[in-house]
């Protein structure tokens, strides 16, 4: 298996605004496991190897635990998450398939309940930002098993 191209070298401006977002989330306030879960979920759904590979290892870098991870596809059936993370995973779904529904009213009032208007709006970003991912990891076959995640601190 090869990636089709280097995006990286092909457009380092393109990929220079998308670490700018990166960082910018990276210090927003939301919960770094709850960056990981939107990251994996939104990633699951849109059926990014790469992706998927590499935000399961930071997860577990982070000590989530496998169950959890397991679960995840099915977090609507488990007792794992707490309210607050249903809320997100709900929203990441929401947004990442978003042509199904384009987000019902009554989804955003229950999201809002758990989230301040800054942590919703950067929780979207986080979601917009992954689901722009997870288009060039799987438009470029990005090969997942390359990655090494970063140390939690």
């Amino acid at each position: 298996m090869k990636a089709r191209m280097n995006y990286s070298k092909a457009a380092p401006g393109a990929m220079r605004a998308m670490n700018g977002l990166e960082t910018y989330l990276a210090k927003c306030g939301l919960e770094p496991a709850l960056m990981d879960l939107i990251k994996l979920r939104a990633s699951q759904i849109n059926g990014c190897a790469y992706c998927v590979d590499m935000h399961s290892l930071d997860a577990r870098a982070g000590g989530e635990s496998e169950q959890r991870l397991y679960a995840l596809p099915v977090w609507h059936e488990t007792p794992f998450f707490t309210e607050r993370e249903r809320a997100a995973l709900l929203w990441t779904e929401k947004l990442t398939l978003i042509s199904i529904d384009h987000v019902p009213d009554e989804v955003y009032e229950q999201v809002r309940q758990h989230f301040s208007e800054e942590e919703l709006a950067n929780l979207t970003l986080a979601i917009a930002t992954i689901n722009a991912w997870n288009r060039f990891g799987i438009s470029f076959r990005n090969v997942p098993g390359e990655y090494t995640p970063a140390k939690h601190s």
